[in-house]
């Protein structure tokens, strides 16, 4: 560094700026990325959306990315070390993509089972969500990128969360959804922090001077950029004085030449551009894009997708068995569901990554040697996957002009802000998605189209559909994940190929200030009706020793831009379920879902596995569980109740603009235990294949020292979780969680954790700040929240 210090660098590169250069690298230049100035040697940083990959500048299928397990799935695993190892991949894979910034980790809570973007975020405890999210944050920064914890705040819903005012209390928002922010900047240090679109209190977070400057930088010691959720700067005075670096995305913003404008006419000093550029600056310097602060080295390489599979079979969470797991190669098994051979591995909306290849449940088991028939029984959606027949696009101009021409790996077209090499947006007027299919079944083949905008379908020379498909609602990440569709049948023989080409001409949208283009053409190839599926199920079961049942969610269900209004698992699924239980005993259920789903069969079948949004390992994590070649490690990290109606929070809908946190700091299992109503499975609950013993808990120096003892007849892992709880009940939760630590151990033998347990967990906030709360309190150290095995006490 020839004795310049880092500090020096930042403070060099800002003096040669003018304030136009500083005005224009606080904005984004496109979508994903800020402008280079050359005359300092800044580079051009850029973004991506995670959190389960790095999807790079482009969103399209011919750059894929891994596609590790949902966030709700690395929560389950309660496991630090595994969440900074899921960092140091997502650097690995940032670098190979050219990404300075990862758009993740969320760190929303689980206020109701109903919010829409519940898989994205970890947990509806502040303190698991904290403790994961900060491990994540240290992985992802030691391999030199910057991670960017969001939404910040209170963006725990997507009804109208673009323009919504959330209304809570001081003590909830401190204790609980300010308080994983809390955690990560203060134990993880991110470079980043996201401004959420909606209002908290009555001013838009983007413009929040009281959380952005005084509490998140001044009281809490972040020295961080905060970047604004795409579009959600609105005003270029009040963000700047907000707190707000950058504005995103670009050209145009209410940065950069706006901003050096409100400086000339004298609405804004100077010096406060000097301070958002100076965080820019600072943030180049950390992730190498300053001349004079070179890159962190990279990290040892890791192999993405043995850490996918192991990541997913720790989260796997078994909630019930009578015993028939796991059960060995020898067992007959009927795979049922439609989700088996077409699974979802991922939530809709900013956190969609494309993978390599995606492992099936039906291609794990099959992979793994199982003897297995499969029945489709039920379908989750009517939504068909992408056609996967040899694909092309054309990119034409109004003129017919060919602008581009290249392969499609499935019938998906998703640019959201970036085109293809070649394709200019203000050019483009139309994209065809054409290819030759030859069936190997005969029968009725259906196609879908989906998008918004006009389309025409020709099959075989004969135009099928020629029409107008109109948007619903008006979120534009709703738009992208979940547009409207619509369905055709067409009669096709079996090994006669056919031409098919779907035509597409682009809307300019109001809805959207940046370049998007959206069409998929999906395929489903002839299937028996409804009853008949569930019929054939039915029958596959009852001739096989155990019957594995896939049910699932759908992108209609749980995405980005729009909450769920039910809880029911989405088509026939229940009846499948019941259906097959009754035909054999040894049902197993595997619930494909990222968060609660209703289980009104639970009590009929003989065991259910939660594999959340598993990952493109999923299929491979599956076998290894089921045979028992791993254990099921997950445990909850959220309460799933029986029925909708049993939640004690469920709103996630604004009146007038308004959403008001009226619970206050009574959510989750808080709220459940008030309540007095047991949910479905409890918080923390979750199954392994052998048994532990607590032998002693002792509590010295604000750490709890926890030894265990595996009592089973096969290796382990154990979750020791720690809650503390007033003697005197008082105004307060039951009680909470203060600290979890993972315990591994093999038959008969002993295992030792310690769990901090700092005295910030019995303080309240107040108005006079943070107030400890004296008196007598018990440690309940155990299993889950309802399976306490020691009880501590102390005086505080």
């Amino acid at each position: 560094m020839s004795g310049i210090e880092h500090d020096d660098i930042v403070e060099q590169a800002l003096s040669k700026l003018d304030l136009d250069t500083k005005a224009r690298i606080l904005a984004g230049q496109d979508m994903w990325s800020l402008p280079a100035a050359p005359g300092v040697s800044l580079d051009s940083i850029v973004m991506s959306d995670g959190p389960i990959g790095v999807r790079g500048a482009r969103w399209t299928t011919d750059d894929p990315s891994i596609a590790l397990p949902s966030p709700t799935a690395l929560a389950a695993t309660w496991d630090v070390t595994l969440a900074r190892r899921v960092g140091n991949l997502l650097a690995q894979e940032a670098r190979r993509t050219g990404v300075h910034v990862l758009l993740a980790p969320t760190v929303n809570l689980h206020r109701s089972p109903l919010g829409g973007r519940h898989f994205e975020c970890y947990s509806e405890d502040p303190v698991l969500s904290g403790e994961i999210a900060a491990a994540y944050v240290i992985g992802v920064q030691e391999g030199g990128v910057a991670a960017t914890v969001k939404h910040f705040v209170a963006n725990d819903f997507e009804t109208e969360r673009m323009t919504a005012n959330v209304l809570v209390g001081e003590r909830a928002l401190r204790e609980l959804y300010l308080a994983p922010f809390e955690l990560v900047v203060k134990k993880a240090g991110p470079f980043c922090v996201m401004a959420a679109y909606n209002s908290v209190n009555g001013h838009t977070m983007t413009e929040h001077d009281e959380l952005q400057n005084k509490v998140l930088r001044d009281e809490w010691g972040f020295d961080g950029v905060i970047v604004s959720d795409w579009t959600a700067a609105r005003d270029t005075i009040r963000a700047a004085l907000g707190g707000l670096d950058i504005a995103m995305p670009g050209p145009g913003t209410v940065y950069g030449p706006a901003l050096a404008a409100a400086v000339r006419a004298g609405e804004l000093d100077e010096e406060v551009v000097d301070e958002h550029a100076r965080r820019v600056l600072t943030l180049a310097r950390r992730v190498g894009a300053l001349e004079g602060a070179p890159r962190a080295e990279p990290l040892p390489a890791i192999d993405g997708e043995a850490l996918a599979r192991e990541i997913a079979a720790s989260s796997f969470t078994l909630v019930r068995n009578d015993g028939v797991l796991p059960f060995g190669p020898d067992r007959s098994v009927a795979l049922i569901g439609g989700a088996a051979k077409e699974a979802r591995v991922m939530g809709g909306g900013s956190a969609q990554v494309f993978p390599s290849h995606v492992v099936s449940p039906y291609e794990g088991l099959a992979s793994a040697g199982v003897r297995m028939a499969y029945a489709r029984g039920a379908d989750p959606s009517g939504r068909f996957n992408p056609a996967r027949f040899p694909l092309r696009v054309v990119c034409r101009a109004e003129d017919g002009r060919v602008l581009g021409d290249f392969p499609l790996s499935e019938g998906v077209i998703q640019w959201l802000g970036e085109m293809p090499e070649g394709v200019a947006f203000q050019k483009l007027h139309s994209v065809e998605i054409t290819g030759t299919f030859t069936p190997t079944v005969g029968g009725v083949h259906r196609l879908s189209i989906e998008g918004v905008g006009r389309f025409r379908l020709v099959v075989g020379g004969q135009t099928r559909f020629d029409g107008t498909m109109a948007p619903e609602g008006d979120d534009p990440i709703a738009l992208f994940m979940a547009p409207p569709h619509t369905v055709v049948d067409v009669e096709l023989r079996a090994g006669e190929p056919v031409d098919v080409r779907l035509e597409h001409t682009v809307p300019r949208s109001d809805l959207l200030s940046f370049p998007f283009v959206g069409a998929t053409l999906g395929h489903r190839k002839p299937t028996l009706g409804p009853d008949k599926l569930i019929e054939e199920a039915v029958q596959v079961a009852s001739a096989a020793d155990v019957a594995v049942v896939v049910v699932a969610t759908t992108k209609e269900v749980e995405s980005e831009g729009f909450d769920r209004t039910s809880l029911k698992l989405p088509g026939r699924q229940d009846e499948l379920v019941s259906r097959v239980a009754a035909a054999n005993p040894r049902t197993v259920v595997v619930v494909n879902a990222g968060s609660p789903v209703e289980m009104p069969w639970r009590e009929e079948v003989a065991a259910i596995l939660l594999t959340w949004f598993p990952g493109q390992e999923g299929g491979h994590a599956l076998a290894d569980v089921l045979l028992g070649r791993t254990e099921p490690g997950g445990r909850l990290p959220t309460t799933w109740p029986g029925a909708l109606e049993d939640c004690p929070v469920v709103d996630v809908t604004p009146v007038d603009g308004v959403l008001r946190y009226e619970e206050g700091v009574f959510v989750g299992y808080r709220a459940w235990e008030r309540s007095g109503t047991a949910p479905a499975y409890g918080f923390g609950a979750g199954l392994g294949y052998t048994t532990w013993h607590y032998d002693s808990a002792e509590y010295a120096d604000e750490t709890l020292t926890v030894r265990v003892r595996n009592t089973g007849d096969r290796p382990g892992r154990e979750v020791v979780q720690v809650y503390l709880a007033p003697v005197v009940p008082d105004s307060r939760p039951a009680r909470w969680l203060v600290g979890f630590a993972v315990a591994e151990a093999g038959p008969g033998e002993t295992a030792e954790v310690s769990v901090e347990i700092p005295r910030r967990a019995a303080e309240v906030w107040s108005e006079d700040g943070w107030r400890l709360v004296s008196g007598d309190y018990a440690l309940q150290t155990g299993h889950s929240l309802d399976d306490i095995r020691i009880t501590t006490t102390l005086a505080l």
